[in-house]
């Protein structure tokens, strides 16, 4: 067991109330920040106990693995380390934010790369408190209460691709990013702009997106490209394949039936992925014609869905295959179900608001193969200024739509990340 003697250098604040903020104020321990300790917690023991609770099913889980391993914890310290993590993962996440606003944030070399991004939206139950508890074991008068809500959570995924379209694997710089946030979708769309930025993506040959037709992510798109100051000829936008099939499959149900049904509908997949959407649209016009569907027939609805997207030249599936790009958005899916559904998601389980952010967060860095750099960055931000804050201010995307022009790209270099002692752990 190691002692140290140091000083705690405060940050002068003063509260509402005219006092002083306590010794847990805004301050540092600076000998202590320098090796990494936080809030009593050494760098190592953060990294072995957050890792564990994000890729482990629930907290016990969690307990029970370290103490195979001799680590001894209650599962409320397992919990408090965890959301610990979590809170400093998303405050290094916010100060990237702030540089990338501003064109300082480093960006990889990217030139000639061929890269995939993806976004989509999984759900979560969270727990919203309705009444304050009052007093304690016998002197207590009142019970808290609280709803659950079902909220939608921003997932995304950015990876390299091969010359055949496929996610590459091998080698760490070559996992794919995975990054979320609850806050809504223009911070979706900042947070994924701001990730294809630090792997290169200005220089990069492709970027593709692929997504379904939801609207939030569409309209924000344009804005994404803008950011990253790419030209057309960069970008690929493509409607996920098995979304556009699902929706020509909804518009044949009320007019054919049985073994047609089948035979049509085979037809019309084969001639949407030759490209021949307009064909598609024609066939399906003439089909809820025939059938005499009133104007107000689902029907239409889904004609107009499948037109509207091929006119926006997101439907153009032969020329992916032949340019050697992704058809579908099957890696977001995937992302969504190992990064939310197999952590965040399960009966009887709910979560506080900024507790499922920083786990949708730390999660997705033990997934990525990035855990022990990102880690050291955590750790190498936090030393110098240790204070929690992933407080928002959502971008003005509409402004900056109209702006003459797009965000300062910094020099291509790889991000520096400061090294840290973990042997005083």
């Amino acid at each position: 067991m190691l002692w140290v003697t140091t000083l705690y250098c405060a940050a002068f604040t003063v509260r509402k109330s005219g006092r002083r903020r306590g010794c847990e104020g805004g301050g540092i321990y600076p000998e202590l920040g320098c090796f990494g300790f936080l809030e009593g917690k050494s760098p190592a023991l953060v990294r072995d106990v957050a890792r564990q609770a994000a890729l482990l099913p629930s907290y016990a889980v969690a307990r029970a693995e370290l103490l195979e391993r001799g680590l001894k914890l209650n599962i409320k310290e397992v919990h408090n380390i965890s959301v610990h993590a979590g809170q400093a993962a998303i405050t290094l996440r916010r100060r990237e934010l702030e540089l990338f606003r501003q064109g300082k944030l480093p960006a990889a070399d990217g030139q000639g790369k061929r890269f995939g991004a993806m976004i989509d939206g999984g759900r979560v139950k969270l727990r919203k408190r309705t009444r304050r508890q009052k007093g304690w074991g016998k002197t207590k008068t009142q019970k808290r209460r609280f709803k659950t809500v079902w909220r939608e959570v921003k997932q995304i995924i950015v990876f390299e691709m091969d010359e055949q379209g496929r996610m590459k694997k091998g080698t760490q710089r070559t996992q794919p990013l995975f990054d979320g946030t609850f806050l809504g979708p223009n911070e979706a769309m900042e947070v994924l702009a701001m990730r294809l930025h630090q792997v290169g993506a200005s220089q990069a040959e492709i970027v593709a997106f692929r997504c379904d037709g939801a609207p939030w992510i569409w309209d924000r798109l344009a804005w994404v490209q803008r950011r990253l100051g790419l030209s057309d000829k960069q970008v690929s936008l493509g409607l996920d394949w098995c979304h556009a099939v699902h929706h020509v499959s909804l518009a044949l149900e009320p007019v054919l039936a049985g073994a047609e049904r089948k035979r049509v509908f085979k037809k019309l997949r084969k001639w949407l992925r030759a490209g021949r959407w307009r064909k598609v649209v024609e066939e399906l016009v003439r089909l809820a014609t025939a059938a005499k569907l009133p104007e107000k027939s689902a029907v239409w609805t889904e004609i107009a869905y499948v037109g509207r997207h091929g006119e926006d030249g997101h439907m153009d599936y032969a020329t992916y295959r032949r340019r050697g790009l992704p058809m579908g958005s099957g890696a977001i899916e995937s992302a969504i179900r190992r990064v939310i559904n197999l952590r965040l998601k399960g009966n009887s389980v709910f979560w506080e608001e900024e507790h499922a952010e920083g786990m949708l967060h730390i999660r997705g860095l033990a997934l990525s193969g990035r855990w022990d750099a990102n880690l050291a960055a955590i750790t190498a931000s936090l030393a110098s200024d240790r204070r929690l804050e992933w407080h928002w201010q959502s971008p003005d995307m509409t402004a900056e739509l109209k702006a003459p022009a797009a965000l300062p790209v910094p020099t291509p270099q790889p991000p520096t990340v400061q090294a840290t002692n973990d042997a005083a752990a």
